[in-house]
């Protein structure tokens, strides 16, 4: 069998590695060795801090529901609550929008709730 020399397909892989790479520090951006483990780490930490983005968000969305609840009188725990017994499927994330949006739609919502 005849011999193959891996020169073009390894630089453009070398290329393809550094290319995802760039605007990282130090070594990490121009040695292959370093790019890709700092790939690998990169990817990890994407991957995992894409589900604690989610919860961040549903943290904040809380806060604002519970903000706008105050006053008019009402916990959050208690207002969630409220809104399963009357089966107001309403999800936070679109309850804080209108809490912060509109309020005097909100205060409806909340009437609504009360029953």
């Amino acid at each position: 069998m005849t011999r193959v020399k891996g020169g073009v397909i390894s630089l453009k892989r070398r290329r393809n590695v550094l290319k995802q790479v760039k605007g990282y520090r130090f070594g990490r951006s121009n040695k292959e060795r370093e790019a890709r483990e700092a790939i690998a780490h990169a990817g990890a930490h994407a991957f995992a801090h894409r589900r604690d983005k989610k919860n961040d968000y549903r943290r904040l969305f809380t806060t604002r529901i519970n903000a706008a609840l105050r006053p008019l009188g009402l916990s959050y725990s208690k207002f969630i609550g409220m809104l399963k017994k009357e089966n107001i499927t309403l999800d936070r994330k679109i309850l804080s929008q209108i809490a912060a949006e509109r309020p005097e739609i909100f205060a409806k919502v909340v009437e609504t709730a009360r029953g």
